[in-house]
């Protein structure tokens, strides 16, 4: 019976693999190919390595520059989201005091606001600060929006830290900030790579609250300029163009899972285990 089951499990995961797999290995390969190639035989391999239609939606299409505008805002973002939501997260985790829960359940019900019926008057706001189509605008509104998750992750593993280290680093003279920073901080470093991940693939992916907050096409991250590059399709016919830079933009979001896999599942273990 154990074996039937293993059976069946890696039928089931080795169907998975290939659901994932397969349309991303195929986005590689028709990338690599003429338009002719791709309508004409699509599942084929490509008679000859066409690695211009890269350099053409690095250059013409601009994927280059919505490339750098992404990193300045997901980077930004993700800086000021793991600085802020590890400060709160471990307040909330350590210390007691009037409000706490009542800041703490506050926080992780922003996680259950659909973004979208924010969207109206999120606009309105960030157009009366000046903000709007502007890098330090979207940084603000991506970190608000990932600052639930954040919280919410980091409060359960500082929970678990050992209360003993924070109380000897006390008696060796040490101030609650340097408890945070020299102490707690290193110790909660697989949760802090964990959840950074998780943050990245997020904001990377955002769509929405772009759209509606940075209208400069200067200033369009990849997710903005892959939509604009699609529909110009219906105009011009460069698919082969279109499927580079799909690849170009998936391939951080897949360097940065194949580098810190193992810190993931590490984090993950390690808050489950403690």
């Amino acid at each position: 019976m154990t074996r039937v089951t293993n059976g069946v499990l890696h039928a089931v995961l080795a169907l998975w693999a290939a659901l994932v797999t397969l349309p991303l290995l195929w986005a590689v390969v028709s990338s690599l190919k003429t338009d002719e190639e791709i309508f004409d035989s699509p599942w084929s391999v490509p008679s000859k390595l066409h690695f211009e239609n890269w350099g053409r939606a690095w250059q013409e299409a601009q994927i280059g520059r919505y490339l750098f505008n992404t990193l300045i805002v997901v980077g930004g973002a993700l800086v000021l989201v793991m600085l802020l939501g590890s400060l709160v997260a471990y307040c909330l985790a350590r210390y007691e005091f009037p409000g706490n829960r009542v800041i703490y359940y506050t926080l992780i019900a922003g996680m259950l606001f659909p973004v979208f019926l924010a969207l109206v008057p999120l606009f309105f706001v960030v157009n009366r600060m000046g903000l709007l189509g502007t890098y330090h605008g979207l940084i603000l509104v991506y970190a608000a929006y990932a600052l639930p998750f954040t919280v919410f992750f980091l409060h359960g593993f500082f929970r678990t830290l050992p209360t003993a280290v924070a109380e000897a680093a006390f008696i060796d003279g040490a101030s609650h900030a340097g408890v945070f920073w020299r102490v707690m901080l290193p110790m909660a470093r697989p949760g802090l790579i964990s959840v950074g991940i998780f943050n990245f693939l997020g904001l990377w992916n955002q769509y929405l609250l772009p759209v509606v907050l940075n209208p400069d096409p200067d200033r369009y991250v990849l997710s903005q300029g892959l939509a604009a590059l699609a529909v110009s399709q219906g105009y011009r016919s460069d698919w082969s163009g279109l499927f580079a830079g799909l690849i170009i933009a998936i391939m951080p979001v897949l360097l940065a899972y194949v580098l810190f896999q193992r810190q993931i599942r590490a984090g993950l273990t390690a808050g489950a285990v403690k």
